[in-house]
């Protein structure tokens, strides 16, 4: 056991404020389906590869008689001698139940690859159940019964057709006769999102660039529909200029120096990453109010454009340069908050003169698009209410309540020891004893009056803060966790330090400062580093530290919040800390000299806010009744 607490705080650094949380290599982008199709009854994932089509089927079990050539002979109980084999069910399969025509109006045949029962693939929706704001339909969530019939099937073919159609199973009247959600990729580039196949649908396909397939019907396309993207990002501290590109769009910029004419191996992933940064380093200029700053190459990565949005690569693989796409982060780091930044476009082909372009600052992102007629991309400061988050001493004075002294009862006091002191004194000094002890009783009246008004507020000296209650407690630890969370907003490495320094004291701050160098060794592997947005103290209770004057030991819980913008998405990150944190009033301010990490994990960012006490994040206490009852 205390070698388990050791490693829970040796963790800290790492886990905590060093926000290696929030070093996110894998993330999934804000962009989310509202169709529904996603959760459709039956799911066909469609492959168009070289020589053939494969297609991924998830039949659900309520919908196996439309699909019966596919349910294999061992299933059926009262089997029959009349039942067509296996290569008469492909056939019919193949031009009644789910086709696929080539352009000269061939039917290609089916091969079952391989058919088992299992359970349906997890892709809920968090907007399942609610109204999609473009149609005004309910978006539909999956079947509850998740059993279904797990089909691989294989459609051959020798020439490259120009075009494909696929065919739902159809009624006598045309119209589909169970409810199909399909996603079309050709070879590795989605052609489209998650759509539902009601109808005949036809893709036209390129086969010198399969980004550049895809189907007849307008409605059925994929978000991301550009080859080549230009991103900007204004923060206080960074500006940011980021951009997608395919490799094979490279070529016409630049020698890619690649062993093939189709292929990237897995050799060459790093090497080629290396010169594509370096190239787009010394392409399209940024100017900073005016500024010539000087660029730096942040990370390159590959990337994938799935379902989900943009997806980093996260194994070396072999890539085919028709699909291989690249993003590229170069940083710039300003004094403060710019007024103007402009981006000079140069990147332009015969295929690409309209490339889409988003300026994102606080306020949000604003789309445009850049041609080489207008290739300037001009963001303005126009946030006229926004303050920059900053870093700053947490006073005493600022977060334990004040001292409030009724002065006028005080005074009255005063006179009432003076007024006592005359009647004791009455005889020696000849006063009368009535009129005294009528004053006395009257400005003893007056000091109970006047004791909850008139008062005056002053600040509670360091020596008087024996305890603090939880509104206090939760005041201070929220400023020293917001504190510490910004101070890695700073790209400047002794920024940061400086920052820490304000609430950070003794051998944490440089453990924390030295943590933190080591992460970006993480961050450069693929991850990025995400900004801590928001922070709710959970619960906090102190209890003075009996080591050392002036100090508490916070027995806290909370949770932190961070985003990310990379590429025309927000990723979002929550964790939730059960930590025991020292923190001491040193020069009038407080600071954290000390911390145990007690427990920490990682939340879904968009359920509501967490209960306590903390077992299950989202569950709620058992009830007495409950509890009995169980």
């Amino acid at each position: 056991m205390k070698n388990k607490k050791f490693e829970l705080k040796s963790r800290f650094g790492l886990i905590i404020f060093s926000l290696v949380f929030l070093f996110i290599p894998q993330a999934n982008a804000d962009w989310i389906n509202l169709t529904g199709s996603e959760t459709a009854a039956n799911i066909a994932e469609i492959y168009v590869n070289d020589d053939h089509v494969k297609v991924v089927l998830e039949v659900y079990v309520g919908d196996l008689e439309v699909f019966n050539d596919l349910v294999p002979d061992e299933w059926m109980k009262n089997q029959s001698d009349k039942r067509p084999d296996q290569k008469t069910r492909e056939a019919h399969f193949s031009k009644n139940v789910l086709q696929i025509i080539t352009d000269k109006n061939k039917n290609l045949t089916a091969n079952f690859r391989l058919i088992e029962p299992r359970m349906r693939v997890d892709r809920q929706s968090p907007f399942a159940g609610m109204i999609n704001p473009y149609t005004r339909q309910r978006v539909p969530d999956a079947p509850g019964d998740k059993r279904v019939l797990y089909a691989e099937i294989i459609y051959p073919f020798k020439e490259k057709p120009k075009s494909l159609s696929f065919i739902p199973p159809t009624g006598k009247e045309g119209s589909a006769l169970v409810t199909i959600g399909f996603i079309t990729y050709h070879k590795s580039v989605p052609v489209i999102d998650f759509r539902y196949l009601g109808s005949a649908a036809i893709l036209s396909l390129d086969w010198n660039d399969p980004w550049y397939s895809k189907f007849k019907n307008p409605n059925l396309k994929r978000h991301h529909k550009s080859a080549l993207m230009s991103f900007l990002y204004v923060e206080p501290h960074e500006v940011r200029h980021e951009i997608l590109t395919r490799v094979k769009d490279l070529e016409t910029w630049m020698e890619l120096g690649l062993r093939g004419k189709d292929y990237i191996e897995v050799d060459e992933l790093e090497g080629l990453k290396q010169r594509v940064g370096e190239f787009l380093l010394q392409k399209n200029p940024v100017l900073i109010d005016g500024k010539t700053l000087k660029p730096i190459l942040d990370r390159t990565n590959y990337v994938k454009v799935g379902i989900k949005g943009i997806q980093l690569l996260q194994q070396p693989e072999r890539l085919e340069i028709s699909t291989a796409i690249v993003g590229v982060i170069i940083a710039y780091i300003p004094d403060s908050m710019p007024q103007e930044v402009k981006v000079d476009w140069e990147l332009f082909t015969d295929q690409i003169n309209r490339v889409p372009a988003t300026a994102t600052d606080p306020a949000g992102p604003l789309p445009t698009y850049l041609t080489p007629d207008d290739n300037v991309h001009i963001w303005t400061n126009y946030l006229k209410n926004y303050v920059p988050p900053t870093v700053a001493h947490v006073e005493l004075s600022n977060t334990v309540n004040k001292m409030e002294i009724p002065w006028a009862s005080i005074l009255t006091m005063f006179i009432l020891v003076f007024l006592a002191y005359l009647i004791f004194k009455h005889q020696k000094y000849q006063l009368p004893l009535r009129p005294l002890i009528i004053a006395t009783s009257m400005f003893a009246i007056i000091a109970v009056v006047l004791y909850p008004f008139a008062r005056i507020t002053v600040d509670r000296p360091v020596s008087l803060v024996q305890s603090l209650n939880e509104e206090e407690s939760s005041r201070v630890l929220n400023s020293l966790l917001k504190n510490v969370y910004r101070a890695f907003d700073f790209r400047q490495e002794s920024d940061v330090y400086d920052k820490l320094a304000l609430s950070v004291e003794g051998d944490l701050l440089s453990e924390i400062y030295l943590q933190n160098r080591k992460s970006f060794a993480v961050k450069k592997a693929g991850g990025a580093q995400a900004r801590v947005k928001e922070v709710e103290v959970i619960s906090v209770d102190a209890i003075p530290d009996n080591e050392k004057e002036h100090s508490f030991i916070l027995n806290a819980k909370w949770t932190a919040m961070g985003t990310v913008g990379h590429w025309g998405h927000v990723h979002t990150r929550k964790n939730y800390y059960d930590a025991a944190i020292t923190v001491e009033v040193i020069d009038g301010n407080w600071k954290i000299t000390k911390l145990e990490l007690l427990e920490e994990k990682r939340l879904d960012p968009l359920k509501g806010p967490l209960k306590d006490p903390i077992k299950d994040p989202y569950k709620k206490p058992e009830s007495k009744k409950e509890k009995k009852a169980g």
